[in-house]
């Protein structure tokens, strides 16, 4: 619980009994004197009174009028796509090989004659009270985008923020699911950081982080990449953070096993192994929005049309997987598979295909790429529009009650966080000018 907040919108609302509220609120999950949680709800309302009209240009915040909920960021879906354009807009033209506006797995730069490839993972947030598995299915995610941008990763970094209630054993927990793939792999985690979220300002025992990965490559599989002619393979995928919280939020905990593999860093490493990566065009793995998602934002990269045969993507979800989303009415086309997308020229399939499948590791083409624009699916011989939704397929009960739809005010929304965007550039601006000026006196 966000104590800070809660005392900010008292204040704002003019809350005369707001003290006695707060001291409630944390006496519902502290385990303290009255006395003490009123101390508390004072120095946080001093605290939050003291920077809630902060006059400054650089502390005044920029504000939308636009939640992320109803904007669906972090949701995989239109609006969460949205915001990442805008956030490229933000960041603006770097000097890097491939950065924020490719919405490709990781960004590249040049170092030492090399690419030098980095992402950063968040885990999943639903699984805070699952700490190995939230560190395990991270790693594994941190990994995957490395390896899809034709890069061997050779180092892992992880950030833990726990609530200031939480057992401090959450991050021995989290720490062995992320060494448990790095042991697996070879690939070491390094360095990292350990705080709490909020400091004293947020109760509970709500924990979240992420896990980087670093890598080198010789050639690069980036989206933009992908051209006509080419074919689209896709490995097995049983999924990996979203499945898994899946399979615990309506009670299937036995098929959260399904998930525990490292099929798709042995695919990967068959294909570098085979000198099969420097023939492949474009990689990625199937997880921002399912492969729904992912077919718009290649699309988009590359200027090309993507086209999919359903039943060839079916067939390489995994059965138990498929069954549980199918019982659950989820679109499995519309979530994580973390499956292995490989785009290449259509000469090389074969090589590709039979060295991930001396792996263990099913796979198949399941499209193909063209002149166009979007995305198709073939459904049984028919063609079907395959944009992503609003959010991603909703995979747990508060999510179907929240839904996928697009809110009618969608493009109002757009056109408020186009104007925040706008905002924030031209206060980057001003500073960089301003310290610019100061540096070069």
């Amino acid at each position: 619980m966000d104590i800070e907040g809660y005392a900010k919108r008292g204040l704002v609302r003019g809350d005369k009994s707001l003290k006695e509220k707060l001291a409630q609120r944390i006496l519902e999950i502290k385990n303290i004197s009255q006395k003490h949680a009123e101390k508390i709800a004072s120095a946080v309302i001093v605290e939050a009174r003291a920077t809630l009209d902060p006059k400054s240009e650089i502390l005044k915040p920029i504000c939308s009028g636009v939640t992320m909920g109803d904007f669906g960021v972090g949701s995989r879906g239109m609006g969460d796509f949205y915001t990442h354009e805008k956030i490229a807009e933000v960041i603006g033209k770097t000097s890097a090989v491939v950065d924020s506006s490719h919405l490709d797995d990781s960004g590249v730069v040049r170092a030492g004659g090399q690419y030098l490839v980095v992402t950063i993972d968040g885990m999943h947030s639903r699984l805070s009270d699952f700490p190995f598995l939230a560190g395990f299915h991270v790693a594994r995610a941190a990994l995957r985008d490395v390896y899809v941008m034709g890069a061997r990763p050779v180092a892992m970094l992880s950030d833990i923020h726990v609530a200031d209630d939480g057992d401090v054993a959450k991050i021995f927990d989290h720490i062995a699911g992320i060494t448990t793939v790095s042991d697996l792999t070879g690939i070491p985690l390094i360095t990292g950081s350990t705080l709490r979220i909020g400091g004293d300002m947020v109760i509970g025992e709500r924990m979240t982080g992420g896990v980087g990965a670093v890598g080198t490559a010789e050639n690069l599989t980036a989206r933009i990449q992908a051209k006509p002619t080419d074919v689209i393979i896709m490995t097995e995928g049983a999924g990996g953070g979203t499945v898994s919280t899946t399979a615990l939020y309506y009670g299937m905990h036995e098929l959260v096993d399904e998930t525990i593999n490292l099929k798709f860093i042995d695919a990967c490493e068959a294909l570098f192994d085979a000198g099969l990566v420097e023939k492949i065009h474009a990689m990625t793995d199937v997880t921002n929005g399912g492969v729904r998602g992912d077919a718009k934002e290649i699309a988009r990269t590359a200027q090309v049309k993507l086209v999919f045969e359903e039943e060839k993507l079916r067939a390489l979800v995994n059965k138990k997987v498929l069954t549980m989303l199918d019982k659950l009415e989820i679109d499995y086309l519309g979530v994580s598979l973390d499956a292995l997308l490989i785009i290449a020229p259509p000469e090389y399939a074969d090589d590709i295909l039979e060295c991930v499948r001396r792996k263990g590791v099913a796979v198949d083409i399941v499209g193909k790429v063209v002149d166009g624009k979007g995305a198709e699916l073939i459904v049984n011989g028919k063609i079907r529009d395959f944009t992503p939704r609003f959010r991603e397929s909703a995979y747990t009960p508060i999510k179907k009650l929240v839904g996928e739809k697009t809110p009618k005010n969608f493009d109002v929304m757009k056109t408020a966080v186009d104007r925040a965007a706008a905002q924030a550039i031209a206060k980057k601006k001003r500073v960089v000018e301003i310290l610019g000026q100061l540096h070069h006196e």
